[in-house]
């Protein structure tokens, strides 16, 4: 058996360390209601173990989560020991986890940068960042701009919305379909079936749903080509095949509707709800930038846990054992929340691994951060007088094992009367 000669290992003692979850108490589940409603209580008792420990994200489905910001760094920045080709997940290449597993559609291997390693990852990248460069930021911020008027526009009258259906949701997709050229009837089935892949709900039936969509996008952008990310990316000179196009605008769709939708969600309730912000929002000071820094500072990320690696070889990480082929899950909500870490407001302070760290991270984080900007100074230019109108005890979230999405997010404010 190889051991690591990279500087931040140790070579690997041999049994699993007396401390492990693993083998005192089991694996601690991430997919309940339970964790869903208190993240934070979960990560603490986690952090007991050690820098990583053993969780399961489905049933049948385990995995290491790893809880601390410097051992987090290590596995995101170590290529050479940790790899995304998901292709080296022991238990699902012995059978052992299904592709019908409701986290598969997640985890499971698919062509394109974020399951590739090396000069394989760069290439499939560049046909994305690429794309992404060509954008026009404020073509885009104009964009955002007039699809909040529109949403906002629906529900002003009535002094009563909820910002998750009828805002969080709804500007990413309008957003996500002008800039990849979607016709709406396509974009409102690719939206659905990746919400249900989100939440594990029926996730094969909804990975097929997807595919078959973004087959019919394609075929219909070969014929009529745009200023657009899917035309851009069918005439790139990465000269991707017809499924790795596929797998990659799908991990962009992914990324670009609910960790956005939740990205906004969640600001816009701790600017409902944290007196630092309310505070400041009565007085009529917008800190929209001190809110999206602190939601990607906490257990509030978007997207709490992802970033699964996989060890090419058997790897103590700061004394926890990594079994190879086991899935390694960085969980970013508890890396940030890290009590090594200083503590403070985190105004201004980027070093957060909301957007993950090293070769896989967010290639896109600009774009999202000015979206969710625009989208959030828009609604309060337009409705100052916002209130959530339920306790903040009462909100509920979604559980699965890798986002922090809110169920619903109820306000109220003065009806305000359509413009002319």
């Amino acid at each position: 058996m190889t051991t690591s000669t990279h500087p931040f290992f140790e070579p690997p003692d041999r049994t699993p360390p007396q401390a492990c979850p693993a083998a005192a108490t089991g694996r601690t589940s991430l997919h309940g209601a339970e964790f869903a409603a208190d993240p934070d209580a979960v990560y603490a008792e986690l952090r007991r173990y050690g820098p990583a420990a053993a969780v399961e994200l489905a049933p049948g489905v385990n995995a290491t989560l790893v809880t601390s910001y410097h051992a987090a760094l290590k596995v995101l920045r170590s290529t050479q020991t940790f790899v995304k080709d998901a292709r080296h997940w022991r238990a699902m290449a012995r059978g052992e986890v299904r592709i019908d597993n409701q986290v598969a559609p997640m985890m499971a291997y698919r062509p394109n940068c974020s399951y590739a390693d090396g000069t394989e990852h760069v290439r499939l990248r560049a046909a994305l960042t690429d794309s992404f460069d060509r954008i026009d930021l404020h073509e885009l911020q104009h964009y955002v701009e007039a699809g909040a008027d529109l949403l906002i526009d629906r529900f002003a009258p009535t002094g009563r919305a909820d910002l998750l259906a009828d805002y969080a949701k709804q500007l990413p997709l309008l957003v996500f379909r002008k800039l990849f050229g979607i016709p709406t009837g396509l974009g409102e089935r690719m939206t659905a079936a990746m919400a249900a892949i989100f939440d594990g709900n029926h996730a094969k039936q909804a990975l097929d749903e997807l595919t078959s969509t973004w087959i019919d996008l394609l075929a219909h952008k070969r014929r009529h080509p745009g200023a657009d990310i899917t035309s851009w990316v069918i005439a790139h000179p990465a000269r991707l095949t017809e499924q790795e196009t596929i797998s990659n605008l799908n991990f962009v769709l992914g990324a670009s509707t609910q960790p956005q939708q939740n990205l906004i969600a969640n600001a816009l309730m701790l600017l409902l709800t944290d007196d630092r912000f309310a505070g400041d929002l009565t007085g009529g000071s917008l800190p929209v930038e001190d809110s999206l820094d602190e939601v990607l500072w906490t257990t509030y990320t978007p997207m709490a846990n992802y970033a699964v690696h996989y060890p090419l070889h058997d790897v103590s990480l700061d004394g926890v054992l990594l079994r190879e082929g086991e899935p390694v899950v960085v969980s970013f909500a508890a890396a940030n929340t890290d009590p090594a870490l200083p503590r403070g407001r985190h105004s201004g302070n980027r070093a957060h691994l909301a957007w993950s760290a090293g070769p896989h991270g967010c290639p896109a984080r600009g774009i999202a951060r000015l979206i969710a900007t625009v989208a959030i100074e828009r609604l309060l230019d337009r409705l100052p007088d916002l209130e959530l109108a339920v306790p903040a005890q009462n909100l509920s979230w979604r559980p699965g094992p890798f986002h922090r999405a809110l169920n619903a997010l109820p306000v109220r404010f003065p009806s305000i009367a359509l413009r002319n």
